[in-house]
């Protein structure tokens, strides 16, 4: 069980997932840059984002911009939406609302529709703080893609909780350790608002220039021993 104090965003597992240096950029070094996908992924959810929305389409009742916590993973964050399903049999009870409802967490992203397990682990610690606020069990939310104006259904099952938990302490493990991983490039840094920054290609460079250096002085070292 974590304190108030030590919560981190549930964005920061979906950075994780996708990258470990990227989160510890992030959430160590307070390093931020913008480039046009995180742009309009952003001008996407001020689209989406506001807390004063809320209607009912018949059985459907949808709420946007839901502050979201979980003290048992340690999580803090908003939902960009929040679906609630009525239901005749289980369900939980809202407040100004008669009968049961089921919670449907709702996700957006600026891109095409795919599957992405950064965001399903982040969709499905959303769904985890919901239960945990309100009770009940969230067996599926979705996706929505910006670019093809379509959603992806994500059904949280025993696997996908159990790497969303194991994400989230993985998390909490990388801030307090205060230390940032070493750059790895691969072709996912391409998508990366961090790449001018982060550097992977220079500093692997750096980092092997370093090491030979190293063992080059340490062979010297060891033949004038010898000698």
């Amino acid at each position: 069980m974590y304190n108030e104090d030590d919560l981190v965003p549930i964005s920061a597992l979906a950075d994780f997932t996708f990258c470990e240096r990227r989160a510890a950029l992030h959430f160590i070094e307070c390093v931020w840059e913008d480039n046009v996908c995180t742009a309009e992924g952003t001008i996407l959810h001020e689209r989406v984002d506001d807390a004063s929305f809320s209607e009912t389409r018949g059985s459907v009742r949808i709420v946007r911009s839901v502050w979201l916590r979980s003290l048992v993973l340690g999580l803090v964050g908003k939902a960009d939406m929040v679906e609630f399903h009525k239901t005749a049999t289980v369900g939980v009870k809202l407040e100004g609302a008669s009968g049961l409802w089921v919670p449907f967490p709702v996700e957006y992203k600026r891109g095409y529709l795919r599957h992405e397990l950064s965001f399903a682990i982040q969709l499905c610690a959303q769904a985890i703080c919901l239960e945990e606020m309100l009770g009940g069990n969230i067996s599926t939310g979705a996706i929505f893609y910006g670019k093809t104006m379509r959603r992806m259904d994500v059904a949280f099952d025993d696997a996908l909780r159990q790497r969303t938990e194991d994400a989230a302490r993985k998390v909490h493990e990388l801030i307090d350790s205060g230390i940032t991983p070493k750059a790895e490039y691969s072709k996912k840094c391409k998508q990366c608002s961090l790449l001018n920054l982060c550097m992977p290609k220079v500093s692997k460079k750096a980092s092997n220039y370093l090491m030979n250096v190293v063992d080059s002085a340490s062979e010297a070292k060891e033949e004038a021993k010898n000698d």
